[in-house]
């Protein structure tokens, strides 16, 4: 096993810049994390550039391959939670160091979601989630659950051409760290008119699954911003007439497929009547409303949803979190 392993890093070593295969991955995150080596003792010891040991072990961090904790009582940025909860009348706030600008913040605000969900959603409890690449750190980063009764239910339709970061994807991880049921809205996320969006949800099973969502113990929201930097238009899901349209009516962004203005309300636009998703009211029945969203291109939406009464416990960076109290 020993020789295999020194074979496999001395692979690694002569393709240059490669990805790191499990096995190196692993070992640099124990010399990392467990030994406390640093990433120059690292390199010198693989015979592997510096640069590249920090890359894997932010490719693990992002990955969920290395997931952390932290068993503090309190956060690191305790005070600007407590700004946030004062200023917002959040019953929650969780903020994580913001991350250096090469790291995507979704991984640590995903990270830390995870840790809310895994600590409060009882064992019988029905989880909802939106989309996203927050959403599918959260999955990433669960504590295991086994023989539990959780359900999961995705709160939006699917993408017929497959993303980095796919709806249905986020759903089945999330229910295979929870060892759940799972509830898939089986449609897509926009309809091709508001005829068709409205024939869908009236239909089996559609109907039926959008009825869990006033009955669910917990919903997990991420925040979609309609800055340059927005995922939707990166990946396609929104084009760019679109999006340009959607700013033009004074969208700062979506949650859950709702389309806010800055105020909180939603705002009047042709793909609004298309969007197949649980009807705002269902969503402000759900008892607990969480928002994991980080980056400062959020702040704008992340405010909105607040002011619309779509969180109760907000997770954010440090950045997010300044911006808001500012």
């Amino acid at each position: 096993m020993l020789n295999r392993a020194k074979n496999e890093i001395v692979s690694a070593q002569e393709s240059g810049d490669e990805p790191a295969d499990a096995a190196l991955m692993a070992r640099i995150c124990w010399y990392y994390f467990k030994e406390g080596q640093t990433q120059d003792a690292i390199a010198q010891r693989l015979k592997i550039t510096r640069k590249r040991v920090n890359r894997i072990l932010g490719d693990a961090r992002e990955s969920g391959f290395v997931q952390i904790s932290i068993a503090s009582p309190t956060g690191p940025c305790h005070e600007l939670e407590a700004d946030l909860v004062s200023a917002f009348g959040l019953r929650q706030a969780i903020v994580v160091p913001s991350p250096l600008a090469d790291t995507d913040v979704r991984a640590m605000v995903g990270a830390a979601a995870a840790q809310y969900v895994s600590d409060r959603l009882p064992p019988s409890g029905a989880l909802g989630i939106s989309w996203g690449g927050t959403i599918n750190a959260v999955a990433q980063n669960l504590k295991r659950r086994k023989g539990t009764d959780n359900r999961v239910v995705l709160l939006c339709g699917g993408l017929a051409e497959s993303t980095l970061i796919n709806p249905y994807d986020n759903a089945a991880m999330m229910a295979r760290a929870l060892d759940a049921r799972c509830y898939y809205v089986t449609a897509p996320m926009f309809a091709s008119s508001p005829e068709l969006r409205n024939a869908l949800v009236t239909s089996e099973p559609i109907r039926g699954v959008l009825a869990m969502v006033p009955g669910l113990d917990m919903a997990l929201l991420s925040a979609t911003d309609l800055s340059e930097q927005s995922k939707p238009l990166e990946y396609g899901v929104i084009d760019r007439k679109t999006w340009q349209s959607l700013r033009a009516a004074g969208a700062v962004g979506d949650i859950c497929g709702h389309y806010l203005d800055a105020d909180g309300r939603t705002i009047d636009h042709p793909l609004t009547s298309r969007v197949i998703n649980p009807a705002l009211d269902d969503l402000l029945q759900v008892p607990e409303l969480l928002l994991a969203a980080g980056g400062l291109q959020k702040v704008a939406i992340v405010r909105a949803a607040i002011r619309a009464g779509l969180c109760h416990v907000l997770i954010t960076d440090e950045d997010v979190a300044c911006a808001l109290t500012a």
